[in-house]
């Protein structure tokens, strides 16, 4: 096996982007970062790394990180064990702190075995998460109010807004500072607003993107605002927009301990995918 450090999103993509992109609503989060990476490598404060292993059958595993963001970690195969223990000695080899490690299940379970027995790491807490693809809406009965788009008007809200969704759904997880977070999403028209008798009652945002599908998140509602039927009506609005726009899929991930958001998306037509594991390490 041949570990391949690319210094360069397009070098880790010719590696590895094949691959990712055949099942790519189940790997939007790497392909959708690389992708990011690659049309806009100015946007990390810090270099981020990447990581493939190869044998003569191809892509065996790879690995990304924009610090201080989890690694996120990707098996081609089910024999990855190699391929991963040659990603993490290359990351204790250069001194790299991994603060966290996300992927599709079994993958990540993996790597992180290898990395506790490798650093003697703890694990602080795992999150489990669903992949959800849609390709059609199923209507929700639609709340009094109506769908629009955040406005400059709006960053300040969006900006308390996601600060409560973050300390509330990723307590554990680095967030940069919420109200250049708003100011850029806004500016970029990817936040939306459901406004009920005349004020904002919940928020929703389009986030990575990919080929052929779009991610949808956050998505918040005021618990004082809850279970009228908000969050169902600007994500069905915005599930629509993402699909009108030429993608095959909407795509979010959701915590598999919040059944009201699970419950949510599986209502107005989301299919479950595949699950992730998201262990924040101590």
């Amino acid at each position: 096996m041949h570990l391949i450090t690319p210094s360069r999103a397009d070098e880790f993509l010719a590696h590895a982007g094949d691959a990712l992109a055949a099942r790519e609503v189940a790997n939007n989060l790497m392909l959708g970062v690389a992708l990011r990476l690659q049309a806009h490598p100015e946007i990390t404060a810090h270099p981020p790394y990447f990581a493939v292993v190869r044998d003569e059958g191809g892509l065996v595993a790879a690995a990304l990180m924009t610090p201080p963001h989890s690694l996120i970690v990707y098996a081609e195969r089910g024999d990855a064990q190699i391929a991963f223990a040659r990603i993490a000695h290359d990351l204790c080899e250069k001194c790299l702190s991994v603060s966290g490690v996300i992927g599709p299940s079994d993958a990540a379970d993996e790597f992180l075995s290898l990395w506790q027995k490798l650093t003697g790491t703890t694990v602080q807490r795992l999150i489990c998460e669903r992949v959800y693809q849609l390709e059609r809406v199923i209507e929700p009965a639609w709340p009094s109010g109506y769908f629009r788009a955040a406005t400059a008007a709006d960053i300040a809200l969006v900006a308390e807004w996601v600060a409560a969704f973050h300390g509330e759904a990723l307590p554990h997880q680095p967030f940069a500072d919420p109200t250049t977070w708003a100011r850029l999403r806004v500016g970029e028209g990817d936040v939306f607003l459901w406004e009920d008798d005349g004020r904002p009652v919940s928020l929703a945002a389009r986030s990575r993107e990919t080929p052929h599908a779009r991610t949808i998140g956050p998505v918040y509602t005021p618990p004082d605002r809850r279970g009228r039927g908000y969050a169902s009506a600007v994500t069905a609005r915005l599930s629509q927009m993402i699909l009108d726009s030429g993608k095959r899929y909407a795509v979010p991930f959701t915590d598999l301990s919040n059944p009201t958001s699970n419950s949510i998306y599986r209502k107005i037509g989301y299919k479950p995918v595949c699950d992730y594991h998201q262990y924040i390490l101590g």
